[in-house]
């Protein structure tokens, strides 16, 4: 469990399914992402993300807002899984909130403590990436002193051709708070 200021990020419970399952099956929460995980498949997804917390000793934290809400999204770290192009086996650093809990500054407060606890455990490099027409996420990874790695920018192999979200953009950062340059 890590906390923040205004933020726990917790292991995460059976309470969450069901909130976690409505806020991935919203199409405004997940228009950057080109898939929604409705019922099934969102339960399915938060097994995985368990099972990675078993196997590395880390992940993606549900995030609670005390006093406000029990879950309002979930932010951590994960490996790249083999089959991308970039940045495979690296950490990556993620993120998605529930709607009513944006542009209050929770992603980047949560997306820090993360990463800073990912630095704590040893990892030096922490990537993080989007679709590049997907600003508010940029704007976290800026916010979180990211650096854009133009180098390392890709067409993700899952993402239709024909999609507006098929170009990524890439961005970094190594322990101590230094940027790839």
């Amino acid at each position: 469990m890590i906390r923040t200021q205004r933020l726990v990020l917790r292991p995460w419970r059976d309470s969450d399914l069901a909130p976690c399952a409505a806020m991935t099956s919203d199409p405004e929460v997940m228009r950057f992402f080109g898939i929604l995980r409705e019922g099934a498949a969102s339960d399915a997804w938060v097994a995985r993300v368990r099972a990675h917390f078993d196997r590395e000793g880390f992940g993606i934290w549900a995030i609670e807002a005390p006093g406000i809400a029990d879950f309002i999204g979930f932010v951590g770290l994960g490996r790249v899984p083999d089959w991308m192009p970039v940045a495979a086996g690296g950490i990556e650093a993620a993120w998605t909130l529930d709607r009513p809990y944006w542009r209050r500054g929770y992603a980047s407060e949560a997306a820090r403590a993360a990463i800073a606890d990912g630095f704590a455990r040893g990892i030096d490099e922490i990537v993080a990436f989007t679709s590049a027409i997907n600003l508010p996420s940029r704007g976290v990874m800026e916010n979180l002193g990211m650096s854009r790695d133009p180098a390392a920018d890709f067409d993700h192999p899952r993402v239709p051709a024909d999609s507006p979200l098929l170009p990524h953009v890439l961005y970094r950062i190594l322990s101590g708070g230094g940027v790839h340059g």
